[in-house]
């Protein structure tokens, strides 16, 4: 187990920093012209800064980025 001691300009900062990347993350698995395997992995990314940001962050914030499983990237059927 790491810990961390940072103070809440730091905080703040990591907090946005995270934000920004998961929009943009989330503007990605929207894009239609990325293969489903980028997207998967993108994905994985988005799920692991997901779970930092819910570190330290409030509940209110984290209900905007949860994601379901219906948001999940599909398979192209072609």
């Amino acid at each position: 187990m790491l810990g961390l001691l940072i103070n809440d300009k730091e905080k703040m900062e990591l907090e946005y920093l995270l934000k920004r990347e998961m929009d943009e993350i989330l503007f990605d698995l929207q894009d239609d012209r990325i293969d489903h395997l980028v997207k998967r992995a993108i994905n994985e990314k988005y799920n692991i800064l997901f779970k930092l940001f819910k570190r330290v962050s409030t509940e209110e914030e984290c209900l905007m980025y949860i994601r379901g499983k219906t948001n999940l990237p599909k398979r192209n059927q072609s």
